[in-house]
């Protein structure tokens, strides 16, 4: 009898990026991208974007800026066919959209030749997105009625071959891609063709960024208005009157943190409403966890604890992570949630408390100031006064991070209570990451706690850390920024708002 193998068949996509925004990569797109063996990424790509890209897929540079293309075309399309047959699942990731000036059809013709199957995920396009956040409409019916795009160059030229005349003709909306470095021909191009040279024009520098700039002029100045500005690619040109709406349209750099950009360096799981709330603010965030939270899977301590859990009267939790794990294990055992009647709940702060009443039991204990040491001294005096009415010694339950700071225990132990402190998950920093994620566009970086300093410390070797600004979440979090000379910021409470809040009041 034969024995059949299994062949482990490769497939590339073709995904969109988008024009740099990560709130503006498709839902198609991340689910691909999180799913991919191998990522072969652009120059172009948002930093946000670049940070969903899983750990462990293999990651391969192949960015080409104008007149440097340090891999050319065809050792792309070479290596996207490797990868493949190797039996990858392969992301080709391009900014914008992948055939739109993007040679998308270039790259998939030996994917062809060769029979690998392939799928196209459009991407949002930077000739309408950029625009847009500039408040560019690129059709407006009081002004036109059609939008033409144009490469500025061509694969066998610096500058495109382009039919001005019957541009100019067209009297619509004309946005020119890749077309800085020709803006000179470009301008004298379209009034040589006749276009009026009172024609509002626009250069749009890093849009969608909060970085993004834009020069707005006529096509007679805008190349002298630009050299001023000092415009660098990446950056598109907009020639049409809807270029003047921009002064009244404008609204991105608007929001209160629309030219902010901030990195979380929460953990991965932990970090989505902290992000949410920055970015409904207008912040360019940018989540770079610099530690991650491991489960103790073999931990027979808390099996036990949680077979005699009626030994115990109070449960503290410290982080919401401990509740989750804490809750999980419960029901691995199946232990019956009712035999935690009678057990009385402490949270350290209002995030942990949520959790826990999430799952319908109510907290009897929150500190005023969302620190452990707060925690513990709280949760001593009322234990102590429990023990005094009740005339019979409490137990306490700890479940926490087994490097968690004394901080929390020690008022019980100077207050000589019984307590267990169990370790449920470990806190270790993230493995080094391949890019270098921490540069002068950062203007906050956000901390939860010392162990995100430290990680972040680890991930940002050699950086100059007197000029990092960092959000500090308590006055623990902001010591431990300070050992690296840090500028510290720190929120009033231990909590995303506070910490929100804090970013919003940093004054520069």
């Amino acid at each position: 009898m034969t024995e059949c193998k299994s062949v482990k068949k490769g497939k590339v996509w073709l995904v969109g990026a988008g024009p740099s925004d990560a709130g503006l990569f498709t839902l198609k797109g991340k689910s691909v991208l999180e799913q991919a063996d191998v990522v072969v990424f652009d120059q172009l790509v948002g930093q946000g974007i670049l940070a969903m890209i899983p750990r462990q897929a293999k990651k391969i540079n192949v960015g080409k800026i104008s007149g440097n293309h340090p891999v050319p075309q065809g050792e792309i399309n070479r290596i996207l066919l490797e990868e493949a047959q190797a039996g990858n699942r392969v992301v080709r990731l391009k900014g914008g959209d992948p055939f739109l000036f993007g040679r998308g059809g270039e790259e998939l013709e030996l994917l062809c030749e060769h029979g690998v199957s392939f799928e196209i995920i459009p991407g949002i396009t930077s000739a309408i997105s950029v625009p847009a956040y500039h408040g560019i409409p690129v059709t407006h019916r009081d002004f036109c009625s059609s939008v033409h795009i144009i490469t500025g160059h061509t694969r066998n030229a610096a500058q495109a071959d382009i039919d001005y005349p019957s541009l100019v003709e067209l009297k619509g909306t004309l946005i020119f891609l890749m077309g800085v470095a020709s803006m000179p021909s470009i301008c004298k191009g379209l009034m040589d063709a006749g276009m009026d040279p009172s024609m509002p024009a626009a250069v749009l520098e890093r849009g969608t960024t909060a970085r993004q700039r834009r020069v707005i002029s006529d096509i007679t100045h805008l190349v002298d208005e630009a050299e001023k500005a000092q415009v660098q690619t990446p950056a598109i040109i907009v020639v049409g009157k809807v270029c003047s709406l921009a002064e009244d349209f404008h609204w991105a750099e608007d929001r209160p943190l629309g030219t902010k950009k901030i990195m979380v360096t929460r953990p991965k799981e932990r970090s989505s409403a902290l992000t949410a709330r920055l970015q409904e603010l207008g912040a360019e965030v940018l989540e770079v966890p610099t530690i991650e939270t491991d489960v103790i899977l073999d931990n027979t301590a808390l099996s036990e604890a949680l077979k005699n859990i009626k030994n115990y009267h109070w449960i503290a939790f410290t982080s919401p992570f401990g509740v989750k794990i804490f809750f999980e294990r419960l029901r691995e055992l199946r232990v019956d949630i009712r035999s935690l009647t009678g057990l009385k709940f402490a949270a350290i702060g209002s995030a942990t408390q949520k959790a826990i009443e999430e799952i319908g039991i109510l907290v009897d204990l929150v500190p005023e100031i969302y620190e452990g040491r707060a925690l513990g001294e709280a949760l001593s005096h009322r234990v102590l006064a429990d023990e005094q009415a009740a005339g019979v010694k409490q137990q306490i339950l700890v479940p926490r991070a087994k490097i968690g700071t004394d901080e929390v225990v020690r008022p019980l132990k100077e207050a000589k209570l019984n307590y267990l402190d169990l370790p449920v998950y470990d806190t270790v920093e993230a493995p080094d990451h391949e890019f270098r994620w921490y540069d002068e566009t950062v203007d906050y970086v956000a901390f939860t706690s010392a162990s995100t300093v430290r990680g972040f410390v680890k991930l940002a070797e050699g950086a100059d850390f007197s000029k990092v600004q960092a959000a500090c979440i308590g006055e623990q979090t902001a010591q431990e920024a300070r050992k690296y000379g840090m500028k510290t910021y720190v929120a009033p409470q231990a909590s995303i708002d506070s910490l929100v809040e804090c970013i919003l009041n940093i004054q520069e």
